[in-house]
C-alpha cells in the first residue's frame, strides 16, 4: 500500500476542483493548471478533499497511485500559494538585472548572458546578486532556475557562482607551495 497514496488532499479556500473523465482541473486564486491521471486510478473530490485510490492491485497501478496523488497535491499548492526559488550570485562583478522580458546576467564573460524569461514565470532581482524565480509549476520553476544556475556554476575553491539560497558547497583548499 502506498503511504502517500493513501492521503487525501484538502482543498484550500478559494481552490476549486473539476473531474472530467481522465483529467483533473483546479483553479485557484494563481491560476488554472490541469493533470492528466491514468484509468487505472480513481479520482474523487468529496467534502473538499480530493483522494485518489488504485482501481486494482497490479504493480504498475501501485506505482502511478502515489506519483499521481503527489502531482494532484503540487496543483492544489501551485495555484493557491505558487512555488518559488531564489539564486544568490556569488563574485566580483557578478550582477543580474531585468531589462522588459530578458534577465541580463554578468557572469565574468567576455558578453553579458541573455536569460529570456519564459511566460507562465515571474523573476525578480531586489538586489543585483539576488534572483527571486514564482510560478504555478513546480516543475517550471525548477527547470528556469536549474538553466540559470547552469551559466556560472559555483566553484568550490573560490565560491563564485550561482547557487540556490542555502546551498552549502564544499570549499576545497588550493595548492600548497
Amino acid at each position: 500500500m502506498s503511504r502517500i497514496g493513501k492521503q487525501q488532499i484538502e482543498l484550500p479556500d478559494g481552490v476549486e476542483a473539476t473531474i472530467s473523465i481522465n483529467t483533473i482541473e483546479v483553479k485557484g486564486p494563481k491560476g488554472i493548471r490541469n493533470f492528466v491521471f491514468s484509468d487505472k486510478l480513481e479520482v474523487a473530490v468529496a467534502d473538499r478533499n480530493i483522494s485518489v485510490t488504485p482501481r486494482n492491485n497490479e504493480k504498475k497501478t501501485r506505482q502511478l497511485w502515489g506519483m499521481s496523488r503527489s502531482q494532484i497535491a503540487n496543483l492544489v499548492h501551485g495555484v493557491d500559494k505558487g512555488f518559488s526559488k531564489e539564486l544568490e550570485i556569488n563574485g566580483v562583478g557578478y550582477r543580474a538585472a531585468i531589462q522588459g522580458n530578458i534577465l541580463k546576467l554578468s557572469l565574468g564573460y567576455s558578453h553579458d548572458v541573455d536569460f529570456e524569461i519564459p511566460s507562465d514565470v515571474k523573476i525578480t532581482c531586489a538586489k543585483p546578486t539576488e534572483i527571486k524565480i514564482e510560478g504555478i509549476d513546480q516543475q517550471v520553476v525548477g527547470e528556469v532556475s536549474a538553466k540559470i544556475r547552469k551559466w556560472r556554476s559555483p566553484e568550490p575553491y573560490k565560491g563564485k557562482g550561482i547557487r540556490y539560497k542555502g546551498e552549502y558547497i564544499f570549499a576545497k583548499e588550493g595548492k600548497k607551495k
